[in-house]
């Protein structure tokens, strides 16, 4: 399967996690399926076509808060996607679309863990699809 890399235009809104930011799962499951599903596979369990090749086998997505003592870690995911927590299990640091995903630091309030809508949105699909205990 041929892995095509695109550059998306956006408005980036950037807020501090405590801020009311409307987050739409199911635009997150939109995006989780466009970027995120070649590797992390379509169920976000970490076995995508591509993980196979990759240094790092992707996390079970399914599981983060699991693994957290059942809390989901959300600054940590954040941070994981737009980059600022990387992880080089593809050659090169985490996200693989950052031009889309990124962290905006001059837009960013200092100490905070900022997003942009993308990410807000991601965010809400992985909490969604994560697995009771």
């Amino acid at each position: 399967m041929p892995i095509v890399f695109f550059r998306a235009t956006l408005l980036a809104v950037v807020l501090p996690l405590g801020t009311a930011l409307a987050q739409d799962a199911d635009r997150g499951a939109a995006l989780y399926t466009e970027y995120c599903a070649t590797c992390h596979g379509l169920d976000g369990r970490g076995d995508g076509p591509m993980a196979g090749v990759l240094m790092i086998k992707p996390v079970n997505l399914t599981e983060l808060g699991a693994a957290n003592g059942g809390s989901f870690p959300m600054e940590r995911v954040i941070k994981r996607i737009d980059g600022r927590d990387p992880l080089v299990s593809h050659g090169s640091p985490m996200p693989v679309y950052g031009q889309f995903f990124g962290y905006d630091a001059e837009a960013a309030l200092e100490g905070s863990a900022s997003t942009v809508q993308p990410v807000a949105d991601l965010v809400a699909y992985l909490k969604e699809i994560q697995r009771a205990e």
